[in-house]
């Protein structure tokens, strides 16, 4: 990857449905995943309030997705931000 892109070196998980995600830049963001996926209801996303699912996440391409088709992935700036909407 490009030195000047943002992108996700690593995520663990951090509790109920929330991620601690560091990024290309060297820092690090706490974030919860809840928010969204609750004001969110759709079919796709909903499993995942369940942290069992939730941690079912992988990283590729430098983005953290979840699901086989991506069910549910996020811009990196809402993620470098902390905050997914």
């Amino acid at each position: 990857m490009d030195a000047d892109t943002l992108y996700v070196v690593k995520a663990e998980y951090a509790g109920n449905v929330s991620l601690r995600i560091y990024f290309s830049d060297g820092t690090s963001k706490t974030v919860d995943f809840a928010p969204f996926i609750l004001t969110h209801p759709h079919p796709q996303y909903n499993r995942y309030i369940e942290p069992k699912y939730f941690k079912k996440f992988s990283i590729e391409y430098g983005n953290i997705v979840w699901g086989k088709n991506w069910d549910m992935a996020f811009p990196i700036e809402q993620l470098h931000r902390g905050v997914v909407a």
